[in-house]
């Protein structure tokens, strides 16, 4: 029979969104000759939903949109995620489920068994797990339907499990003779390449053909990355979707013939289209139109920039420039031409009589003290509120233009460059940033050269530079890359790069300190396989054992 994969980026809440863009892709699939089509987990309702399922009325929208669905598809069949009603005893009041819509009605549910909780998965908490699964036949083969996770611990493939028990084992030697699995599994660099190479072994290792559906689009910090695929029994693919992009592909499961799309290739170009998908997604589905950034001409506020008017549209893209009595007349003129070469609206604000105010306003309080990081914090702190102030009065969310680096150590001011309602290169280190923006320029140069140039300054002293305060960009980094996303201690750190071992725990004491101010930040989005935010939950009132 011909399969389609539907890859949607759906809406979390919008039943009647979801819906209309399940009946629509249905209806293309039809029409390419397909009997099947497929589409993502909890495609209905959106994922990730989270306590949105313990509200009655969600759940009972979601089972009225998707027998809407069914009864709008008649003449194919569709695959596609809902939450169904849980067991009372199991103390949770849904499940994370996938329906078969056949002739009009709900024909047959498979709900899934192995919940994640780890990272930024906390599926436990909102849904009871199937206690067992079963085949559907469906058109002369019995079929093994699963969800994300229950594909994602095969003994075969993976040197440690987290679960005991493995669904598509158990459904593979009960008879099933295809294994279909639909997804919302997020991106992040490698996971493209580890999500194939796992469903490709699978295929080999059963002897059975494997098709996935992932759910494409940005929901809050997560970005989804699509790149649905199907393979052969030999582990060959042939069917494929674009990434980060809606799309559909349709292939034939006795010739082992399809559609293969196209996909992003390359960490730099991924890591772009990622964030682009993430601030687009996150802007619309938030109800802006409009992006405000901050451009102080470094690199940072550069990148941001660029993304977002690739996100959203320059025109639709405000820059402000906000020099203080530090700022370089370099810095307003690479501001400048940033927002030139991008085609978007550019304003210049000059804080220096605003932080004047401040210090005459401060002056009998702060009398017998002398001028320390307050003072640049105040100037941070006037950008911030006047940037707050353009976004009130124009419905624009403010992009913050902080990066991992900064955040990590805390080398960021609460109030003042974290203000903003979406952390954009939040989870890129600063060797990144200088990285992507160098993607950036090869495809267009819109970045001045000079921003690369100059050394890295938040210009709120007189010649001050990043690195009076912090160590080079590519041994904080790789510090912060095995603390974070590692978890390896400053002995194990220092041992393996040479670093010197007060330097190591320096910058561990820095991030651990940092903690309150991450916790306030605005979400970013997640590129890397560990992000300060949701995946990383440690306690601000704690003693560090540095």
């Amino acid at each position: 029979m011909k399969i389609g994969l539907g890859q949607i980026n759906p809406t979390v809440g919008d039943f009647a969104g979801n819906a209309a863009k399940i009946t629509e892709v249905s209806t293309r699939a039809k029409a390419a000759g397909a009997e099947l089509v497929l589409f993502p987990e909890l495609s209905i309702c959106g994922y990730p939903p989270r306590d949105l399922v313990e509200r009655s009325s969600f759940v009972e929208h979601n089972r009225a949109a998707a027998e809407g669905v069914a009864r709008d598809t008649r003449g194919i069949a569709v695959i596609c995620g809902l939450v169904t009603a849980a067991d009372a005893s199991t103390g949770k009041s849904v499940m994370n489920s996938a329906a078969l819509l056949k002739d009009g009605a709900i024909a047959f549910v498979q709900s899934k068994m192995l919940l994640p909780t780890y990272d930024v998965f906390d599926e436990m908490r909102n849904f009871a797990p199937a206690r067992s699964q079963s085949l559907f036949p469906l058109f002369g083969k019995q079929i093994a339907l699963t969800i994300c996770e229950d594909a994602w611990n095969d003994k075969q493939f993976w040197n440690k499990r987290l679960y005991t028990f493995d669904p598509v084992e158990t459904l593979l030697k009960a008879g099933g003779k295809f294994l279909l699995n639909i997804s919302a599994s997020p991106f992040w660099m490698g996971k493209r390449e580890l999500r194939r190479d796992m469903l490709a072994a699978m295929a080999r290792n059963y002897k059975v053909p494997v098709a996935m559906v992932n759910q494409v689009g940005g929901n809050d910090s997560l970005v989804f990355d699509g790149s649905s695929m199907a393979f052969d029994c030999s582990g060959k693919v042939i069917a494929q979707c674009k990434s980060f992009e809606e799309d559909m592909v349709v292939f034939d499961s006795e010739k082992f013939t399809g559609e293969v799309h196209e996909q992003i290739a390359g960490d730099d170009p991924s890591v772009y289209a990622a964030l682009v998908l993430g601030t687009r997604d996150y802007v619309r589905k938030c109800g802006f139109k409009q992006v405000i950034v901050g451009l102080s001409g470094g690199i940072d506020s550069a990148l941001t920039a660029t993304i977002a008017a690739d996100a959203v549209g320059p025109e639709n893209v405000i820059g402000v420039g906000m020099p203080g009595p530090y700022s370089s007349q370099g810095s307003i003129d690479d501001a400048k031409t940033l927002a030139n070469n991008l085609g978007i609206r550019f304003e210049l604000l000059c804080i220096t009589d605003v932080f004047q105010d401040y210090l005459k306003t401060l002056a009998k309080v702060f009398s017998g003290y002398g001028e320390d990081i307050t003072e640049e914090n105040i100037q941070s702190r006037a950008r911030g509120t006047l940037l707050m102030a353009l976004s009130n009065k124009f419905g624009a969310i403010v992009l913050s233009t902080g990066n991992k680096s900064e955040l990590g150590v805390g080398y960021c001011t609460l109030y003042g460059d974290m203000a903003g309602g979406l952390g954009v290169i939040s989870d890129l280190p600063k060797t990144l940033v200088y990285r992507l923006s160098r993607y950036v320029n090869s495809r267009r140069a819109v970045i001045p050269e000079a921003t690369f140039e100059k050394p890295p300054s938040a210009e709120l002293r007189p010649d001050q530079k990043d690195s009076d305060s912090l160590p080079p960009y590519d041994v904080l980094d790789t510090i912060l890359e095995e603390y974070v996303e590692d978890y390896r201690s400053a002995e194990a750190i220092s041992s393996a790069h040479g670093f010197d071992l007060g330097l190591v725990r320096k910058v561990i004491r820095m991030v651990e300190r940092s903690e309150y101010k991450r916790q306030q930040a605005a979400p970013g989005l997640k590129i890397s396989a560990k992000a300060f935010g949701s995946g990383r939950r440690f306690p601000i009132a704690a003693k560090s054992d540095v």
